[in-house]
């Protein structure tokens, strides 16, 4: 008879997942997937089920780490919500399997998970491709994306400056309440932008903010979008200025040379090596 899964809330997941030991696990998987051995990783593209008459969608995110026996899947729905809506846009789960006889071993609150892993992936990218003495931060949006990136960035890099700016001047002042050190609310994408060295838009916004002439030379964009805005039409406003030519995965591994004197711009895509627990320790993420 199989045990019973282990839970882990949201709360419990934040608690065991630091971003010390996410990132190294992130860079060594990331550099693993890349190399396409299908005997170490096994990835399919996310599955997505079109939910049209609730604006929504579903999608399932699969992974198999043969040499760790990690067997993990993300479901995840994705709502358009109307503005001062009190429901969430997007909801995840994660399921780990026993890699051998198939039962799910724990399962675990997929928004914490999400919002760590996302940003630390695009701290990884702001590693290699920002400019040497980034001084200025700056962050398009307010909500949770929004904040796991200022504390993972500002953990990885001594910024002198963050900026943030939100569609809701309201949510970005009560975003800037929340943190720790001297952050300023801008009131236009343009005069948070300008300047700055590393670029974050953590936004839900379904049309472009972010124009290529605002973006200084070397800027490294870390582009977290809405479902509904492609990553085609984001590209389409910065390609003037912008280089984007490997996957993450291939510069860990040294395949393609890191270039900071190119303005980059990065897009997560999502892994769920990322997205796996040890049930039986419940005190360590991977």
């Amino acid at each position: 008879m199989t045990e019973s899964p282990v839970l882990l809330n949201k709360h419990e997941v934040e608690r065991l997942l630091s971003y010390d030991d996410l990132i190294t696990r992130l860079e060594s998987v990331m550099g693993k997937f890349s190399k396409r051995d299908s005997s170490e990783i096994i990835q399919p593209v996310r599955s997505v089920v079109p939910i049209q008459q609730h604006n929504g969608f579903l999608g399932v995110m699969p992974a198999y780490l043969a040499a760790e026996g990690i067997l993990s899947t993300k479901v995840v729905s994705f709502y358009q919500r109307a503005e001062g809506s009190s429901l969430p846009s997007t909801q995840a789960t994660v399921l780990l399997f026993h890699p051998e006889h198939g039962n799910v071993i724990a399962i675990m609150d997929g928004e914490a998970i999400t919002a760590k892993r996302t940003a630390a992936v695009s701290a990884i990218s702001a590693k290699l491709f920002s400019p040497a003495f980034s001084e200025v931060l700056c962050i398009l949006g307010s909500g949770q994306q929004a904040r796991s990136h200022y504390d993972v960035l500002t953990k990885l890099f001594k910024f002198k400056e963050v900026r943030v700016w939100s569609r809701r001047k309201e949510m970005a002042q009560r975003f800037v309440n929340d943190l720790q050190g001297p952050v300023t609310v801008c009131g236009s994408v343009k005069e948070a932008v300008v300047g700055a060295d590393v670029i974050v838009t953590a936004t839900g916004a379904s049309q472009p903010l972010l124009f290529g002439e605002w973006v200084k030379p070397g800027a490294h964009v870390a582009g977290q979008l809405a479902h509904t805005f492609p990553l085609r039409y984001f590209l389409r406003f910065l390609t003037n200025k912008v280089e984007v030519f490997a996957e993450l995965g291939e510069i860990i591994n040294g395949t393609f040379p890191a270039q900071r004197e190119k303005t980059t711009v990065f897009k997560s895509l999502g892994n769920l090596f990322f997205h796996s627990c040890d049930p039986k320790t419940k005190n360590k993420m991977y």
